[in-house]
C-alpha cells in the first residue's frame, strides 16, 4: 500500500501518541502536512496536542530517536498494513464517528473492508448453546447475501460469530482492543492466525500496544461504525455489549437482537432492548429484507 509522505509522518507521530483524530485537530490546522512534526518545541506540543510537558518532552525525545524508523516497511515485515484516516482504503464509515481511528492498523484480506453491507454481532463472553443456536440460523443468509460479521475476538459470543462466518463460507472482521504484535484472549489464537490469513484482523493501536481494561469499550465504537447494523444474541443488563449497542444508536443504526427466555440473566439486556424499540430476529432472512431489500 502507498503512503504519501504526510501519512508517513502520520506513522511517526501516531507510534510515539497512539490517540483518535479528534486530539490531533488542533495539530492539523496549524501544520496540515505535518512538516514541522519533528522541529515543535515541547511548549508547542504541549498547546497543539492538550498534553502535560513532561510527556511533551519526552514525545519530542522519541521523535527525534526515531524520525529515521521506516515505519511502513518494519510493519510490512510483519504482514501489518497500516491505513491512514487520509487514505483512500480507511473506510468511510469511520470518517463520521467523533473520534475516528487516525490510524488503523490491519492484517489479513483488506478486500473484506470494502464489503458495502457489514453487520456487527456481539453478546456476552459468557454466551450459551442458545447463541450459537442463534448464529446457525442468522448467519447463512447474510453470507448468502455476501454481508460480513463485524465482532470483537472475545470469548463467547464474538468468537462464535466469527466461527459461524468461516463456516459458512462469508467473511468477518475482528475489531481488536490492543495491537497486533498482542493476542486476547489467548484461546483465540487459532482463530486469530486463521483469520489474519483469509478474513481480517483491524484494530487502532500500535502493534506494541498491550491490552488493558481501557482499551476495549473503545473498540466497541469502531464495531458500531464499521457496521450497517448490530445484532444481539445474549447480554446481561449493563455489559461492553450494551455498551456498543450505545455507540450503535448514536450512530443512528437498527439494533436486531434475539428474545432470550425470561428465565436466563443473559436475556436480561436483549428484551429490554426490545421494549426500547429493538427489532426481533430469529433468522437472518429478516435482516437482508431490512437492508437490502427495503434499505
Amino acid at each position: 500500500m502507498e503512503l504519501t509522505d504526510v501519512e508517513k509522518r502520520l506513522l511517526a507521530l501516531h507510534y510515539v501518541f497512539p490517540v483518535p483524530l479528534n486530539r490531533l485537530n488542533r495539530l492539523y490546522e496549524t501544520d496540515p502536512t505535518l512538516e514541522k512534526l519533528y522541529t515543535y518545541r515541547p511548549k508547542e506540543l504541549v498547546d497543539l496536542l492538550g498534553i502535560s510537558l513532561t510527556k511533551a518532552i519526552q514525545m519530542k525525545e522519541n521523535l527525534q530517536q526515531n524520525s529515521t524508523t521506516p515505519y511502513e516497511k518494519l510493519y510490512e515485515q510483519h504482514a501489518i498494513t497500516p491505513i491512514p484516516f487520509s487514505h483512500p482504503h480507511y473506510p468511510d464509515q469511520l470518517r463520521v464517528l467523533i473520534d475516528p481511528p487516525a490510524v488503523l492498523y490491519t492484517k489479513g484480506n483488506h478486500q473484506v473492508l470494502t464489503t458495502p453491507l457489514k453487520i456487527a454481532i456481539i453478546g456476552s463472553r459468557k454466551a450459551t448453546a442458545y447463541s450459537k443456536q442463534a448464529m446457525s440460523l442468522i448467519v447463512p443468509p447474510l453470507v448468502a447475501n455476501d454481508v460480513a460479521v463485524v465482532s470483537g475476538l472475545a470469548k463467547g459470543a464474538d468468537t462464535m460469530a466469527h466461527e459461524a462466518a468461516i463456516a459458512f463460507g462469508g467473511k468477518t472482521i475482528a475489531v481488536l482492543g490492543h495491537g497486533l504484535f498482542h493476542l486476547y484472549p489467548k484461546e483465540n489464537r487459532l482463530l486469530a492466525e486463521e483469520m489474519a490469513k483469509h478474513q481480517l484482523l483491524l484494530t487502532e493501536y500500535p502493534p506494541y500496544v498491550k491490552p488493558e481494561r481501557w482499551t476495549f469499550p473503545m473498540r466497541n465504537r469502531i464495531i458500531s461504525g464499521l457496521s450497517t447494523a448490530v445484532v444481539v444474541t445474549e447480554a446481561a443488563d449493563k455489559s461492553g455489549t450494551m455498551s456498543t449497542v450505545e455507540h450503535a444508536l448514536d450512530h443512528g443504526k437498527d439494533i436486531f437482537t434475539v428474545p432470550g427466555p425470561i428465565t436466563s440473566a443473559l436475556s436480561v439486556g436483549p428484551n429490554k432492548l426490545l421494549d426500547e424499540g429493538a427489532k426481533p430476529v430469529w433468522n437472518g432472512f429478516q435482516i437482508v429484507e431490512t437492508l437490502v431489500f427495503n434499505g
